[in-house]
């Protein structure tokens, strides 16, 4: 993939690994690094030979700290790309997986960038915190509306009306972390994670994130059900329906199509 300033972008087969890299910053991401992450997604969501992609800091401390407040502070012009905060808070129509390998601080906007990716793989060195409040600041990147989704209203206000940091065990067992590991096992397991992804078809995996996604936006349960999901037609005219019961009854691994 192209070459960039501020992150870096490493296919390997059908996965795609993102790592923010700014390590002198603690990954804090200002207006280039934000565009430059938009323009890595856009490509990966266009790409059908990229399935599944994991985001990852650069270094050993920090996972993202959020928006770069020196930079701010420094009189540069703030501005972040349609599609939100590292190009993926605001991604609404991004139907292919994506998982956060948390390495370590994970503040403000950084906590919003992993929990705008599907499942959030902690280093034993993560930390996490909405600290917005705490800098006259609100966490206005998906934050104050993702987490409460994703772990039930009270724990969520306890976290962000106190501003305080979470450690990676205390997150799984709110539940928006999936696994915690030794911060020297992170990559291999959220590897782990995306192998298991990718042994499934590409085209069931987006139908299934689109119709979660889409269907919580429905209160109705029959509603939600009976959607119209493009995914979801797109996956009953595709190969792969015919290739995964092929492959099942010949008891052999499935050669998904992808269309």
């Amino acid at each position: 993939m192209a070459e960039y300033e501020h992150c870096k972008a490493e296919r390997e087969g059908n996965l795609l690994i993102v790592t923010m890299n700014r390590p002198d910053r603690m990954n804090s991401l200002h207006p280039p690094a934000n565009f430059e992450l938009e323009k890595i997604f856009n490509e990966f969501n266009d790409d059908p030979d990229l399935w599944v992609a994991i985001i990852t800091g650069a270094g050993e401390k920090a996972f993202c700290a959020g928006n770069d407040l020196k930079y701010q502070a420094e009189g540069n012009k703030v501005d972040v790309p349609q599609t939100g905060f590292a190009g993926l808070t605001s991604r609404f129509n991004l139907t292919k997986p994506v998982i956060a390998a948390v390495n370590g601080v994970a503040m403000g906007g950084g906590f919003e960038i992993a929990l705008a990716c599907d499942l959030i793989i902690a280093s034993d060195k993560a930390t996490f915190a909405l600290p917005e409040p705490k800098v006259g600041l609100a966490a206005l990147a998906g934050g104050l509306h993702r987490l409460p989704r994703q772990i039930g209203l009270k724990q969520a206000m306890g976290m962000i009306l106190t501003a305080r940091p979470v450690p990676a065990a205390e997150g799984q067992q709110l539940g928006f972390v999936n696994e915690v590991v030794p911060a020297d096992k992170l990559m291999e397991a959220a590897k782990r994670w995306a192998g298991m992804i990718l042994e499934c078809s590409p085209m069931s995996i987006r139908a299934s994130k689109e119709s979660v996604y889409k269907g919580l936006d429905e209160a109705n349960l029959e509603k939600a059900m009976g959607g119209k999901y493009a995914e979801v037609a797109a996956l009953f005219k595709s190969e792969d329906l015919i290739e995964g019961p092929r492959a099942f009854a010949e008891k052999r691994k499935p050669q998904w199509k992808n269309k």
